[in-house]
């Protein structure tokens, strides 16, 4: 008789979930997983995936624009808003059946139902309990609303993946990565976009010059980007919405999106029960090898709220697969883990801000040039792309590498690996550049600031 009816049991099937599980599998455990919602996660579901097809579309419509200026003519361009959002759930429904089937071949057992914890080594779905030697609670986050009057007319990220048409004037709450990057999907596709931030300036958290060129850019996109300012009260007026603001101002708009920030999913978990102790912020908290306060508990991705980003969910419930049913310990490392902000332009970094660098290491040499790029010389478009490299004076060792232009997702990968292999400034240097493109820059820069 098994003491347990699983060896693992994961609750929550988003990418950190998913690869536990079917590495756990691999490791010859008896795994069983349970998703509330859809296969797939956020990330595939509402997230990621879904917002880069709608910035895809959203480019698709400025480059028909510059056209022109290559000699292009059109005599109208429309778009139809219904058959974009047929495509995109085709592609997801995709997405998630190979999802499932990559845990039905792992030999995962798999339940759609939620799925809480009603104890140490127990799990309740159903109406039933299960018992299982080790659980991985791997439910990401979700987003949130700001508290003031009116915030249920309010939308979020999630809820545009099922809008049935494109709001004309469309009001964004927050500047951060969502805020920036439906800004500029909506602005792309014709909406007037107004986006309110309280602070001064976008992408708190980014290198400063980071922020300032990208707030420049949203502006001359068309994006009427408000600083200093907040939201006092949402009110329905006829057909559209009443948004006041803080300095008094008012806006008449068909859709206000709320992009304030996510709160783990920790909340009717049943947390309490197996004493699982949580931050300051709702998140569970663990230790570098992803195990919580309690035995026989884990805790994986956004709802640990270390660095809430796909691959590093995926890395985390990997190294805590082989750490647990592997026999190879293995924990994440944070440090020079590359990411984006899907706006228009893209914005990519890896490693320290300029700010972060001075307060390490004191002395730093900054390397960075701003051009127009190559494709705006026949549109005589107005954008500016930015190149900027942090390096410290000591070693000579890149420490930060931030790009604001287009597809500047596609170029910060090959710079992490660099970094993460100790490159130093001389390397950069000594490396012949791709010509003509973005990415030369980035070994062309010669003069420290």
């Amino acid at each position: 008789m098994k003491a347990f009816d699983f060896d693992l049991f994961v609750i929550g099937a988003g990418s950190g979930g998913v690869r536990a599980a079917r590495i756990a599998a691999g490791h010859g455990a008896r795994v069983a997983i349970a998703e509330e919602s859809r296969f797939g996660g956020t990330c595939v579901i509402r997230g990621c995936v879904p917002k880069k097809l709608l910035m895809y579309t959203s480019q698709l419509g400025r480059n028909f624009a510059e056209a022109a200026g290559f000699g292009w003519r059109a005599d109208s361009v429309l778009h139809d808003w219904s058959a974009m959002m047929a495509a995109k759930n085709a592609e997801i429904v995709r997405l998630e059946n190979v999802y499932a089937q990559l845990l039905a071949d792992a030999g995962v057992t798999r339940f759609r139902d939620r799925a809480t914890i009603a104890g140490l080594h127990l799990v309740e779905l159903g109406g039933k309990r299960i018992s299982a030697k080790v659980i991985l609670i791997a439910t990401g986050a979700k987003a949130v609303k700001p508290d003031v009057p009116g915030a249920d007319l309010m939308i979020t990220s999630d809820d545009i993946f099922e809008m049935a048409s494109m709001p004309r004037r469309i009001a964004i709450v927050g500047a951060g990565y969502i805020a920036c990057e439906f800004a500029g999907i909506f602005s792309g596709l014709g909406s007037r976009v107004t986006q309110l931030y309280r602070g001064e300036q976008v992408l708190r958290g980014f290198d400063g010059e980071v922020r300032e060129h990208l707030g420049k850019e949203l502006v001359k996109s068309g994006i009427d980007l408000k600083l200093g300012t907040d939201v006092v009260s949402v009110a329905r007026a006829g057909t559209a919405l009443r948004v006041e603001l803080a300095n008094g101002e008012v806006l008449e708009v068909d859709a206000v999106l709320a992009a304030t920030g996510r709160r783990p999913n920790t909340r009717h978990l049943g947390l309490e029960a197996a004493e699982v102790e949580l931050t300051e912020g709702g998140a569970v908290k663990v230790d570098e090898y992803s195990q919580t306060t309690r035995p026989g508990m884990y805790a994986v991705g956004d709802v640990t709220d270390r660095l809430n980003l796909t691959p590093v969910a995926i890395h985390e419930g990997h190294a805590f697969a082989d750490t647990v049913f592997g026999s190879t310990p293995r924990t994440t490392t944070y440090d020079y883990v590359p990411f984006a902000v899907f706006s228009q332009p893209q914005v990519a970094a890896v490693g320290l801000t300029e700010e972060q660098a001075r307060g390490r290491f004191g002395n730093v040499k900054i390397f960075a040039t701003q051009f127009k790029p190559m494709r705006t010389a026949m549109t005589r478009g107005s954008d500016s792309a930015l190149v900027k490299l942090v390096v410290d004076a000591e070693t000579d060792k890149v420490v930060g590498a931030h790009i604001v232009a287009a597809d500047a997702a596609e170029v910060i990968q090959a710079i992490a690996i660099a970094m993460s292999a100790g490159a130093t400034k001389r390397d950069f240097d000594t490396t012949i550049g791709v010509h003509p493109t973005l990415a030369e820059e980035l070994v062309t820069l010669r003069t420290p600031r």
